[in-house]
C-alpha cells in the first residue's frame, strides 16, 4: 500500500521524493518538451535544503553532481543526494539518507541507482542497474540474478528524474500543461506527473527569484491528501533549480527551501 509506504518515510526522504516531480513531456504530445542545447547542471554544483516538519527543524537534505565515471562501458554523471534528521528530530526519529543515480552523459538515462536509507532503524538498501538494451533492471540488493522486464521507454530512478526534468526546456509551458515521467522505485512503476500553474517570484535567503509553480496531479493512493496541497516552485531560467516545496501530506506538513548552492552553471537571476 503506497500510504503505507509514505507513513514509514523520513522527512529527509520525502525530501528526495517530491523534489524530482517536475519531470517528463507534455501528456498530449511527446515531442513538446525536449532537453535544452546545453546541461544546466556541471561537476561540482551543490545545493543544500533545509527541511521543515510543521514548524520544527527537521534535517538538511544535499544534491551535488559528484563526477563523471565509467559504468558499463558509458560515461556517466554521478550524482550523490544525502540527508540527515536534525535537533529533537533526530533524537525521536534519527534518520541518514543517501541515494546516488549514474546518468549516461548524453541521454541523461539511469544506468545504476543506489538507496541507502537508515530511518530509526527501518532500512531500505537497493542497487539498480538498468539494462536499456534488453529493457530489463536489475536489483543486487534484493536478487542478483532476478530481472525487472518490460520496462516503459525512458524509465528514471527516483533521484534521475529530477536532473533529467532540469534538462529539459520548459520555455514555452502553458498554463494547465501536465508533465510526467514514468520512475522505477521500489520495484514498481510511478508516473510522476505534475501540472503548470504559473510564473511566480519566490523570495529566497539570496533575494527574489521568478520561479516557475506546478502542482502534482493527484493519483489514489499517494502520499498528497488532494490536489492543491503540494506546491513546488522551480527556477525560471536555464538552471531549473527547485527553490521551494511546500506540502501537505497524510503525515503531515512539510516545507524545503533552498539554504545554499555553489557551482552553477549559469549564476542566479534575482528580481527586485
Amino acid at each position: 500500500d503506497n500510504i503505507m509506504k509514505a507513513s514509514k518515510l523520513s522527512i529527509i526522504s520525502l525530501a528526495f521524493l517530491v523534489l524530482p516531480s517536475m519531470a517528463g513531456v507534455r501528456e498530449s504530445d511527446s515531442s513538446v518538451f525536449k532537453m535544452q542545447d546545453a546541461k544546466p547542471f556541471k561537476v561540482g554544483e551543490e545545493i543544500t535544503y533545509r527541511v521543515h516538519y510543521g514548524l520544527v527543524n527537521a534535517g538538511e537534505a544535499k544534491i551535488k553532481v559528484q563526477e563523471i565515471v565509467k559504468v558499463g562501458g558509458k560515461s556517466a554523471y554521478h550524482m550523490v543526494g544525502t540527508g540527515q534528521s536534525t535537533g529533537v528530530v533526530d533524537w525521536v526519529f534519527p534518520t541518514t539518507d543517501r541515494y546516488e543515480t549514474y546518468m549516461e552523459q548524453n541521454t541523461l538515462l539511469p544506468v545504476r541507482f543506489v538507496r541507502d536509507v537508515n530511518e530509526n532503524g527501518y532500512i531500505i538498501k537497493r542497487d539498480i542497474y538498468f539494462n536499456r538494451e534488453k529493457n530489463y533492471a536489475k536489483d543486487l540488493q534484493f536478487h542478483k540474478d532476478f530481472k525487472f522486464a518490460k520496462l516503459p521507454v525512458g524509465v528514471h530512478d527516483i533521484f534521475s528524474a529530477f536532473y533529467f526534468a532540469r534538462a529539459l526546456d520548459v520555455s514555452a509551458i502553458k498554463e494547465g500543461d501536465v508533465i510526467h515521467i514514468p520512475v522505477f522505485l521500489d520495484h514498481e512503476i510511478f508516473p510522476f506527473k505534475i501540472k503548470f500553474v504559473k510564473r511566480e517570484a519566490i523570495k529566497t535567503d539570496y533575494g527574489k527569484i521568478m520561479c516557475l509553480k506546478f502542482v502534482p496531479v493527484v493519483q489514489e493512493g499517494r502520499v498528497f491528501k488532494d490536489e492543491d496541497d503540494m506546491y513546488l516552485w522551480i527556477s525560471d531560467d536555464s538552471n531549473h533549480v527547485p527553490i521551494r516545496i511546500q506540502s501537505e501530506l497524510l503525515v503531515g506538513s512539510i516545507k524545503i527551501d533552498l539554504k545554499e548552492y555553489k557551482g552553477l552553471v549559469n549564476p542566479f537571476t534575482f528580481v527586485k
